[in-house]
């Protein structure tokens, strides 16, 4: 689980929003967005799916481990 919130995290700034940004987009609060990537809860599916597409990029990189977090 610790991966999908370095992922969440990294995926937000990357796109340069704010977890207030994500939360108004997805009509959750912001203590949502934090539980999000703090591993505290695991989003739904679907809410994964409008993550990936809010960021562009696919669904595999939120979920999946980085190459840097494989090789070490």
């Amino acid at each position: 689980m610790a991966e999908i919130q370095i992922n969440l995290a990294a995926a937000r700034t990357n796109a340069g929003m704010r977890q207030e940004d994500v939360a108004r987009v997805l009509k959750v609060s912001k203590n949502t967005v934090l539980n999000w990537e703090k591993g505290r809860v695991i989003p739904s599916f679907a809410t994964m799916q409008a993550l990936s597409n809010m960021y562009k990029i696919p669904v595999d990189n939120i979920f999946l481990p980085s190459e840097s977090t494989l090789s070490d």
